[in-house]
């Protein structure tokens, strides 16, 4: 990774007096595993302030917002791998606000904006490998490559990893091979799924993760809070091992990957595409969950969010993303007409 697409020392020490001088921070951050891990990145330097992680219900940080910072009262506000933030809620704020992000840059003002893409269209660093810019904390070190191998980016610190950690990974492979056949791949997987189910139980495990000490108390269960995670944890694999084997059963001499499910409480949606795409990095990945009248899809591929935009034409839904990995939610009665335009785009 070219080093000018990190953050810039100047960018660094900006972002460290900030948070050095925030008495309560408030933390908003996309509910993946880049986003919770740069959020336990950022707070765990100073153990201040609040965080507010955003499902996949929540499109945008928008005005909606606005009385959750009126009611928390921050005297700054760090925004973490949220591809969209309104220019209403920057505003309406009225605080400082710094935006850590590297999805398609946007255009806004009254923010600091920080992302490798507004002067790099093509880079791709995550949001947790500009947090670990800043953190810098060995005993962190494991988040930050959770982080990074989970949003599918080979951190240039994974030797370090490796010397520390050879219990999770013993040696340098491609990285598909790396997460989803080796046991870093579980510790990828344990930032994804510990933010699922129960909001409350989430919220528990989260402020549990602010002051674990080590991935060894979590996996090890060598503490009551250690022993609590886990246990949730595997819980929640356990549902995804059930789905991923059923999702296995869709791959046949087809170029497409197509998978339904219609789990109401559970979403593995974006955790199956990976890991299909993974094990098939030949094959164009579709997955998609109906809820609600609509169906919530992940797709995975070479440059698959090109035949998206195509496919998304006269179509009521909306989509978008990464060039390989990207997002779509599609209107139930216009989901055949959608699926039908996907496989004419991409040759099916």
């Amino acid at each position: 990774m070219p080093t000018e697409h990190l953050l810039t020392e100047e960018e660094v020490a900006l972002l460290k007096k900030e948070l050095e001088t925030a008495q309560n921070p408030l933390f908003f951050y996309d509910g993946d595993c880049d986003g919770l891990t740069s959020f336990l990145l950022l707070y765990r330097i100073h153990y201040r302030g609040k965080g507010i992680g955003l499902t996949s219900t929540a499109r945008a940080l928008d005005e909606k917002w606005v009385r959750k910072v009126e009611e928390l009262q921050p005297d700054k506000i760090f925004i973490l791998d949220i591809p969209t933030v309104t220019q209403d809620f920057i505003d309406q704020v009225k605080r400082p606000t710094f935006w850590i992000d590297h999805h398609p840059p946007l255009e806004r003002t009254h923010v600091h904006y920080f992302n490798p893409r507004l002067k790099h269209p093509d880079a791709y660093v995550p949001t947790s490998r500009m947090a670990w810019q800043v953190s810098q904390k060995k005993e962190d070190l494991w988040i930050a490559t959770a982080g990074c191998m989970g949003d599918y980016h080979l951190p240039d610190f994974l030797d370090d990893f490796i010397a520390q950690y050879p219990q999770f990974l013993a040696q340098k492979e491609d990285l598909a091979t790396m997460i989803f056949k080796r046991p870093v791949g579980k510790l990828i997987k344990f930032f994804f799924f510990i933010q699922k189910g129960d909001q409350g139980e989430v919220r528990k495990s989260v402020k549990i993760l602010t002051r674990i000490q080590s991935a060894e108390e979590i996996f090890q269960q060598s503490s009551p809070q250690g022993k609590f995670l886990f246990k949730r944890f595997e819980k929640i694999n356990q549902k995804y091992s059930v789905l991923l084997k059923e999702a296995k059963k869709a791959v046949n001499k087809s170029k497409l990957i197509l998978f339904n499910y219609t789990e109401d409480q559970w979403s593995f949606t974006a955790n199956v595409a990976n890991e299909l795409s993974g094990l098939y990095p030949q094959k164009t990945v579709l997955i998609m969950r109906k809820k609600s009248g609509e169906m919530k899809c992940s797709l995975r591929g070479k440059n698959v969010v090109m035949p998206l935009q195509k496919a998304l034409q006269g179509i009521d839904g909306y989509g978008g993303g990464h060039p390989d990995a990207c997002g779509a939610v599609i209107k139930e009665k216009d989901w055949e007409r959608f699926l039908q335009q996907f496989k004419e785009a991409i040759g099916e």
